[in-house]
């Protein structure tokens, strides 16, 4: 067997065997550190952009839930059936190395009363959590959305009107909700809780075509990042954003198939493979575009990766001058496999 491939095996075994096993919070962020640099050199190694940021992404979890468990411990939190939310692209398992904290609570109540008393013992326990992930590298949203915010400590009952409220009257915020909350994954606890709210959301958008509608229409608010000669447009840094201008628009598509359809599925990935065929794409067209997403990644990773190992934090943007010529026509040809699901979704919803 090679050795090459054998060490980083084991190292992760070594790192899973050590996130099972923690007991102490105060050693967390230490642990948090080993894991990181250990993916960064995984994905450094050439993981297919999908398969790294999984990778990622379930390391992540398992470091939360340790978290999650250990701080329970450390409050009284009643007997009372709650879930911690993954959202966002936590929610999808598409994490990168830049991320900051998505997730809310919930918990049963049977009445409003009962609610605002249990989120009064909750939010002290979320806010701990939100705190510890902080301090293992996992920002605070500056938009508060987190569990630690009583807007997203709610009840089941009190998610569903939220999620109503969203649906029927579809501001602005409404649809910038809708592209965090409509991703969420139970994540620990009491994971039916979270899989009923998924029910949930995902009846009342099939019932809403109207809803679909003005998704589909502030999903093309997004420009493709290509001029008219089909090559890469950049901003006066000479960069382009491949969060916004790229892997989103694959997100934002294959989330509105998904909604449209009814499919459970969270991952971007998994969406286009389980809705596409649903919404009539051909099955060449949902392979482009999965590995175009996947290529998207990849480049992402890649930047962040190089940045880490300059000292710097990451970012977002990429500058094409500086990929090898292969990347370069890679990058095109993603760019435009998300101009075609753009050209999809004007043509499912006559846009």
């Amino acid at each position: 067997m090679n050795s090459d491939f054998t060490l980083p095996c084991r190292q992760q075994l070594e790192l899973a065997a050590d996130l099972q096993s923690l007991a102490d919070l105060k050693a967390a962020p230490a642990l948090a550190g080993r894991l990181r640099e250990h993916l960064l050199t995984a994905v450094g190694n050439g993981l297919d952009g999908l398969v790294a940021t999984r990778l990622v992404s379930e390391f992540n979890d398992r470091l939360t839930a340790r978290i999650i468990a250990l701080t329970a411990q450390r409050h009284r939190l009643p007997p009372v059936a709650w879930c911690w939310l993954a959202l966002g692209s936590e929610g999808r398992h598409e994490q990168t190395f830049v991320t900051d904290q998505d997730n809310g609570l919930i918990f049963n109540a049977t009445s409003e009363q009962e609610a605002g008393a249990l989120r009064r013992i909750y939010l002290p326990f979320a806010e701990a959590v939100n705190e510890h992930l902080a301090d293992c590298g996992f920002a605070l949203c500056t938009g508060q959305i987190m569990a630690g915010n009583p807007a997203w400590c709610l009840s089941l009952d009190e998610w569903r009107e939220r999620f109503i409220d969203w649906v029927r009257r579809p501001e602005p915020e409404a649809l910038l909700n809708a592209s965090i909350f409509f991703d969420l994954r139970p994540l620990y606890g009491e994971l039916a809780l979270g899989e009923e709210l998924r029910t949930v959301l995902l009846a009342m958008t099939e019932a809403t075509p109207s809803f679909e509608h003005l998704m589909a229409a502030n999903a093309l608010q997004v420009d493709v990042p290509l001029n008219f000669r089909g090559e890469v447009a950049v901003d006066e840094g000479e960069s382009v954003d491949l969060k916004k201008y790229g892997s989103r628009i694959f997100v934002d598509a294959a989330r509105i198939f998904a909604l449209s359809s009814g499919t459970r599925a969270v991952s971007t990935a998994e969406r286009l493979r389980q809705a596409g065929a649903a919404i009539g794409l051909p099955a060449p067209e949902i392979a482009a575009a999965e590995a175009a997403f996947s290529q998207i990644l990849r480049l992402r990773l890649g930047q962040q990766i190089d940045a880490a190992g300059r000292g710097e934090a990451g970012s977002h943007g990429l500058k094409p001058a500086a990929l090898h010529e292969v990347d370069r026509a890679i990058l095109r040809e993603t760019l435009k496999q998300a101009r075609r699901l753009q050209q999809r979704l004007k043509l499912n919803y006559a846009l």
